[in-house]
């Protein structure tokens, strides 16, 4: 039965099942939209473990990733959650270290290095981030225990951002729905850094822009998603650019995900109005873990474990994530029932 809705893509080749691809469209516009990231970090690799080449992974997630930014972004903009002028002046750096991504990808791919060393830091830097997340999750804790709860839920235990806020190298610029006032070196380079990455790994920064602007930028949790998620929609954009001149995109593929992603999307960014701070600190950080186990039984050549573990975590997140947009709502509408 399943066999029926199995197609050939025309440009990589890949036999692909229709249903697996809207299936993981739905998924990831679901927690893109929660997360504040196009979700390649789960696509590229999912992409990969379904028999996708990783240059073809890595392309037609990007190219995927722009087109359902824009409505996790459009929603986001109307709860006040977007820096535009932040995500801007990250933007400038974050393009021209997409390019140097990409050369270096076309590089490894020309020697057959491409799949296993994308991969291999794939798991390097899902390690780093899902360990700085509870790191900093158990150190918050252990401060309340000792001095009682303070700060607020958007209190982090790490503090990286106000070390780096003493950096006073000309201009200084203030962001004011961040909240932050720094050097403008500070989202500069890391958007540089983030752009490199993003090119490289085809994650379109999010996986590394959220955490950076919250632990290295200083921005509230909820404001770092909403502006990950616009300079994620432009830099998107022009890493599928890139990746298209090089033939490097299976266009239906991103159809048909686009398909499941752009209703998912909406749901994961309604969601942020009840689900804040260390909740979304936590559930990116078990998703990441998640994310990265599976990119290593497929480095293992486990890949049909390797399969069962993306979408399995996949779908249990986006439940999750449904399950507290409905709480939320409900109680909401609790209360206003009450007022009146």
């Amino acid at each position: 039965m399943m066999e029926l809705f199995t197609i050939t893509l025309p440009i990589s080749g890949v036999p692909i099942n229709v249903l697996l691809l809207v299936l993981l469209g739905v998924a990831v516009g679901v927690l893109g939209g929660f997360f504040g990231m196009g979700g390649a970090w789960m696509v590229t690799p999912a992409l990969n473990i379904f028999g996708f080449p990783m240059p073809f992974a890595v392309g037609t997630d990007l190219c995927h990733m722009a087109g359902k930014s824009i409505i996790s972004t459009r929603r986001h903009a109307k709860f006040g959650n977007v820096d535009a002028k932040l995500g801007l002046t990250m933007l400038l750096f974050d393009v021209a270290g997409i390019e140097i991504g990409a050369r270096l990808v076309m590089h490894l791919e020309r020697f057959g290095l491409a799949g296993p060393v994308i991969r291999w830091v794939y798991v390097v830097f899902l390690f780093l981030i899902g360990s700085l997340v509870f790191f900093d999750y158990f150190k918050k804790r252990s401060m309340e225990k000792r001095r009682g709860p303070g700060g607020g839920e958007e209190a982090s235990g790490v503090r990286w951002h106000e070390t780096l806020h003493k950096i006073s190298l000309p201009p200084i610029v203030s962001f004011p729905v961040a909240g932050v006032r720094c050097s403008m070196w500070l989202p500069a380079g890391v958007g540089l850094l983030v752009g490199i990455l993003a090119g490289f790994l085809g994650i379109g920064g999010g996986l590394l822009m959220m955490p950076a602007l919250v632990y290295l930028i200083g921005c509230p949790t909820y404001v770092a998603v909403g502006t990950d998620l616009f300079t994620v929609m432009i830099a998107g954009f022009y890493g599928a650019f890139t990746y298209g001149m090089k033939g490097r995109i299976e266009l239906l593929a991103v159809l048909i995900m686009l398909l499941g992603a752009a209703p998912g999307a909406q749901v994961g960014t309604i969601a942020t109005k009840y689900i804040r701070g260390y909740g979304i600190r936590l559930m990116f950080g078990l998703t990441v873990v998640c994310a990265m186990v599976s990119v290593i039984l497929k480095q293992l050549k486990l890949s049909e474990a390797a399969s069962w573990m993306v979408m399995t975590a996949v779908l249990a997140m986006t439940l999750v994530v449904i399950a507290g947009m409905v709480r939320g709502a409900a109680r909401e509408l609790r209360a206003k029932r009450g007022m009146a």
